[in-house]
């Protein structure tokens, strides 16, 4: 296990610790009622500690320059309180309502013009080719070999018939990588779960029926606007 953190993400440090904070501050009437824990302060200071671990292991995947760096730094965290979580003897469906019901609240912290500002230039012309092209990208040996925890994708254009806008197939995923290496396959289809308050709260539709996770032979990613 690699015992630093890259620069890349020792730079927005701050930030995902900030973002954790506000998590377990969230999460913690759930944590007592659900998880039935009581010493919540000691489950802060092992969730921190462990997430302290976390970022020694998180994968570099381009940084900026590739869009799955957002994707490791805003959800990797929850493998922390995963872990944590599991090591108390909460449930693993448990710590996944838990998780997804304290995402959700975190992402209605954020203005509603925000949120969907946000989802519409995800849907944008602009960004549809950005994926276009990083999907290409992701698929190529060179960018592989440079970086082999990364995501590996595919864009879908919908068919006749199809009701989506777009698509991706996700045929290898960085959590799942993550999550083989460090022993948390078990506690995988939490960061899965994440996905659908994710868009919903930026007024985009998530369709998904397979995951890697699951066993499938890639995540199958469909997207359409909710209004």
């Amino acid at each position: 296990m690699t015992e630093t953190i890259h620069p890349f993400y020792e730079a927005h440090r701050g930030a995902m610790e900030a973002a954790m904070r506000i998590r377990l501050d969230l999460a913690e009437a759930m944590l007592r009622e659900r998880a039935h824990l009581s010493d919540i302060d000691g489950i802060r200071q092992e969730v921190m500690d462990e997430f302290d671990i976390v970022l020694t292991q998180m994968p570099y995947v381009g940084g900026a320059d590739s869009r799955m760096s957002d994707f490791f730094m805003r959800l990797i965290g929850f493998m922390a309180i995963s872990r944590v979580l599991r090591q108390h003897a909460v449930p693993v469906p448990v710590i996944g309502e838990i998780e997804r019901e304290t995402y959700k609240a975190q992402l209605l912290t954020v203005s509603e013009e925000e949120r969907l500002a946000a989802g519409r230039q995800f849907m944008s012309p602009e960004n549809l080719a950005l994926l276009r092209e990083q999907a290409v990208l992701s698929s190529t040996s060179s960018h592989q070999d440079a970086f082999p925890e990364d995501f590996v994708y595919d864009f879908v254009e919908p068919g006749p018939g199809d009701n989506f806008e777009f698509g991706i197939n996700y045929r290898a995923c960085g959590f799942c990588k993550f999550a083989a290496r460090h022993g948390d396959k078990d506690i995988l289809p939490n960061i899965c779960g994440l996905d659908f308050d994710a868009y919903a709260t930026r007024g985009i539709r998530l369709e998904r029926t397979q995951t890697l996770a699951g066993g499938a032979s890639h995540c199958n990613f469909r997207f359409s606007r909710l209004s």
